[in-house]
């Protein structure tokens, strides 16, 4: 399993990358293994302001469909546009290619609520 440290990661299983004025989230290498395949993401927020825990779009992978859940709050500035030719690419490089969505962030304290990679890893091997 794959944990990095330049993430940070929330208990639904999403993580965020800041990077300058924005931030990519997208769903951790452990929720990609447990959902299995993915087969489709649908992100219908972007352009919108999410806030933090609220559902920004949905991933279906062959044997179930899930909620995706924002990490902070903020307005999704852009879907990632390989994974509507492309969704294997979040089972391939969750934290790279994998992206889902690109965001600016509202409230950056709420960064601090999140889990870095350590806390992260306690919470899946219990």
């Amino acid at each position: 399993m794959n944990f990095p440290t330049d993430v940070k990661y929330t208990k639904d299983h999403e993580w965020i990358r800041v990077d300058g004025d924005v931030a990519y989230v997208g769903i951790t290498d452990y929720a990609q293994s447990e959902l299995g395949e993915i087969v489709y993401v649908d992100i219908t927020t972007e352009g919108e302001t999410v806030a933090k825990e609220e559902a920004f779009g949905t991933i279906e992978a062959v044997k179930t469909v899930s909620d995706l859940f924002m990490p902070v709050s903020g307005e999704v500035l852009e879907v990632n546009p390989e994974l509507e030719d492309a969704p294997q690419l979040v089972n391939e490089d969750a934290y790279g290619k994998g992206w889902i969505i690109k965001i600016s962030v509202s409230n950056p304290a709420e960064l601090d609520e999140l889990l870095d990679a350590a806390e992260y890893e306690k919470t899946i091997n219990k």
